[in-house]
């Protein structure tokens, strides 16, 4: 049973970006084409995830995945 821990909220964007390059192995210059956005911009979007994803972990909290609209 889970408990009210707290969540971490990833977005969407951040989700893909996980995706692209630690379960596909892309390389941020591929993952940047593949989502449309400039490599920069990718980098700091995969920086983010890889950020909450390691303090959901260490912390204990729950990752809920947000729509963006």
């Amino acid at each position: 049973m889970l408990r009210n821990l707290g969540e971490v909220k990833l977005g969407l964007d951040e989700i893909e970006a996980i995706r692209l390059m630690d379960l596909e192995g892309l390389y941020q210059a591929q993952a940047a084409d593949m989502m449309e956005v400039s490599r920069p911009t990718f980098a700091r979007i995969i920086s983010n995830a890889r950020e909450k994803i390691a303090f959901a972990l260490i912390n204990g909290k729950n990752l809920e995945i947000k729509e963006e609209l």
